[in-house]
């Protein structure tokens, strides 16, 4: 009798099937090692971008000549090859993970930089104001009423370059960090099919798990959204009022 008829999950293996439950159970350890190595890059370099970015954001809504130059450059970054990109940066770091994060930030700098302004932006002047005339100062009134405003714009920029970010960190895999890209990588090169299918796949889940959390956050954090969403619901469409801003900047004071 055959293996393939005898084992049946053996022989998937053999026969370099796609799908293979044996290659999930004979592997766990190196799945696992990878997709803990893909997690940390990726929320390591989207902590990182938002970190720059939230300066850069408020320094180009502060100063408006500040504006057109950062967009500009985090705009031209993005249009990088993420290939290029990580060739640019292999000299300066050599063969290290540090390019790749390096690399994740700065693609990351254009969606967060123009999600935060776009927040900013939105936030009404009347609340502002309402701030400035209880004594707010400028530090005060960034932390305490506009982020805060701004908050719903900043998370779902957060979400797109999450999102992003695990998939791009699959092209580390040309510098040895690419989380589970170095199992998609390794796999085309020797066509072993399940370990293609699987790593990809998990990279999906990835995305998928990672952009449910930043919507649940998003929600918890951010509850006023909700209430204007059923308000517009029995009401019909309206333009925002002052009455939430006003509650806020009454709440923080």
């Amino acid at each position: 009798m055959s293996s393939a008829a005898a084992g049946g999950p053996q022989g998937c293996l053999a026969q370099n099937e796609w799908l293979c439950g044996e290659y999930v159970r004979t592997r766990q350890s190196e799945l696992l090692d990878a997709t803990v190595e893909h997690i940390w890059i990726t929320a390591l370099s989207i902590a990182i971008a938002l970190l720059l970015a939230l300066p850069l954001a408020v320094a180009a809504r502060r100063w408006r000549a500040a504006r057109a130059p950062a967009l500009a450059v985090t705009t031209i970054l993005y249009t990088v090859p993420s290939l290029a990109m990580f060739a640019l940066l292999l000299p300066v770091f050599g063969l290290s993970a540090a390019v790749v994060v390096t690399g994740l930030v700065l693609y990351s700098l254009t969606v967060l930089v123009r999600n935060i302004l776009a927040g900013l932006d939105a936030v009404p002047g009347e609340a502002r104001e309402a701030a400035r005339g209880m004594g707010y100062g400028s530090g005060r009134l960034l932390f305490e009423v506009e982020l805060p405003l701004a908050l719903p714009a900043l998370l779902a920029g957060v979400r797109i370059a999450t999102v992003t970010a695990v998939s791009l960190t699959t092209v580390g895999a040309i510098v040895g960090y690419g989380g589970l890209g170095n199992l998609i990588y390794d796999g085309m090169e020797s066509f072993f099919k399940a370990q293609v299918l699987t790593a990809s796949a998990i990279c999906v889940v990835l995305a998928v798990v990672a952009d449910l959390l930043l919507l649940w956050l998003q929600r918890v954090l951010t509850p006023w959204t909700r209430a204007r969403t059923r308000k517009r619901a029995v009401r019909g469409p309206s333009a925002p009022t002052a009455a939430s801003t006003h509650d806020l900047v009454g709440k923080a004071g």
